[in-house]
């Protein structure tokens, strides 16, 4: 398999998309990552791999500072149930470890679905491989890949 920055770098060309990656110190959270990138939690966005009952998959996108909604999610995606999967069945449906999963370069093009906070900012977010982040306009992102957008996101409890 091609390296993954590499694979960001080509999916990123290929729709238009004008992206940058930036390395980061290894951070032990998501609010060190942020302060080592001079950003607030919510500028970072987590790409949060979900499975379906029938085995397929899809992307969530939500801001560093919340927490996904499994019941607005449930709701705009039209099923009953939806789970995090394990680690290992995440990269096999994605190519990507957790914690550098990005849609971009994602080996099966998985629907995004993006919580409504997250327009008309410039974003931070997993560049698929770890010690790097990738700057990206979340419109462009949403547009490049058909995204829905929807509340899907809550407080952090």
């Amino acid at each position: 398999m091609p390296d993954p920055l590499d694979r960001v770098r080509t999916a990123a060309a290929e729709r238009g998309l004008d992206i940058e990656l930036r390395p980061r110190p290894e951070a032990r959270s998501l609010v060190e990552a942020a302060s080592l990138l001079g950003l607030q939690p919510a500028d970072i966005i987590k790409t949060l791999v979900v499975k379906r009952a029938d085995d397929t998959y899809l992307f969530a996108l939500i801001p560093g500072d919340r927490a996904i909604s499994w019941p607005k999610l449930r709701a705009v995606v039209g099923v009953n149930r939806l789970q995090l999967p394990d680690p290992a069945l995440a990269l096999a449906a994605t190519g990507y470890e957790r914690g550098t999963i990005v849609p971009i370069g994602s080996t099966t093009p998985w629907p995004v679905y993006a919580d409504e906070s997250i327009r008309g900012r410039r974003i931070a977010m997993g560049a698929g491989a770890h010690g790097y982040s990738l700057f990206v306009e979340a419109d462009a992102l949403i547009a490049a890949y058909d995204g829905i957008v929807a509340d899907i996101s809550q407080e952090i409890p």
